[in-house]
């Protein structure tokens, strides 16, 4: 299972990257994807709706399940990603790149603080599975 070092993490299975000044690109992770299967739909805010962390962001509908999107931090919606709506097995072909979801200006810079490194991931999904 990829979970590159250089993003951070919730426990929702949704990933952060930290770009130029105070924005971040989010989108779901490795295990998220696997976990849905094939992604056949997927909803997505608009750009200028605001989000505290925790709120749901958007919807991801595969051929298994309907499943919220969780904001791991609090902010703006600068950018979506519009190729999803046309093409949203990007999520599921390339969940770190093509099919990254939001592009966020944060609110509170301080939240990426909570968020876990990649290892610290690889160490909850281990104790997930162990559930």
């Amino acid at each position: 299972m990829t979970i590159p070092k250089e993003l951070k993490y919730s426990k929702d299975h949704e990933w952060v990257k930290v770009e130029g000044g105070n924005r971040v690109r989010i989108g779901i992770t490795h295990f998220a994807k696997e976990a849905l299967g094939d992604v056949v739909f997927v909803e997505l805010p608009a750009p200028e709706d605001s989000f505290s962390k925790g709120d749901s962001f958007g919807v991801v509908e595969s051929v298994k399940a309907a499943s919220d999107c969780y904001s791991p931090v609090s902010g703006t919606v600068v950018e979506v990603n519009e190729n999803l709506q046309d093409s949203p097995e990007q999520l599921s072909q390339d969940p770190y790149g093509a099919g990254w979801m939001i592009l966020l200006e944060l609110s509170d810079e301080s939240e990426l603080d909570e968020l876990l490194s990649a290892e610290a991931y690889a160490e909850f999904l281990k104790e997930e599975e162990g559930k």
